[in-house]
Formats: structure tokens, sequence, C-alpha cells
């Protein structure tokens, strides 16, 4: 027999989905306000980039001079071969064995 659902439970997750979906629903009716065109555009082109920059930097510099050498060959490796899952494999092999070996 299943152990019964608390209503606080079913409340918390409601209430948690309403307030995900309230939140992209207001992100889709704000998306028709914006520009299409120019520096804002631009700008919210470049967004996403930003982000993940901005996720991944801590974690290069955490790892010190072979992080920055990591993030090197990944970049070389992608703008070579335009392959983002070979690059990506690339620096995450420095840094696998790096912290393996400990150079």
């Amino acid at each position: 027999m299943l152990p019964a659902i608390e209503p606080q439970v079913l409340i918390a997750v409601g209430l948690a989905a309403g307030v995900t979906y309230s939140l992209r629903l207001g992100g889709l009716l704000l998306a028709s306000r914006f520009p299409r065109s120019g520096r804002f555009r631009r700008g919210m082109d470049a967004l996403p980039g930003a982000l993940l920059f901005s996720l991944v930097l801590p974690s290069i510099v955490a790892e010190g001079v072979w992080g920055l050498m990591a993030a090197a060959l990944t970049a070389i490796v992608v703008l070579r071969t335009r392959n983002t899952l070979a690059a990506m494999l690339c620096g995450m092999l420095v840094i696998f064995a790096v912290r393996k070996i400990g150079l």
C-alpha cells in the first residue's frame, strides 16, 4: 500500500509549478515587446554565451595555469574543428590528466 501524500506537499508542488509557468508565460509575453533589431537585440543574442562564460570562468580560475591551458585548448579545438563535443572532451582530458598525474 502506498503512503498517503500530505496536503502541504501537494500545495508546495502546486505553488512551485504555478510560479514556474507564470515566469515562463511572463517571459514570453514580455519578449514580444522587445526590439527585434539594433543594440538591444545584439545584446540579447550574446546573453547565452555570456552566461555560460560566467559559469565556466570560476572553474578555470580555480584550476590555475592548467585551467587556462585547458580553456585555451578547448577554444583552439572548437575554432579549428567546429566540434563542440570534441573541444570539451579535450579540455576535460587536460584537467583529468593533471589531477590524476599531479603535474
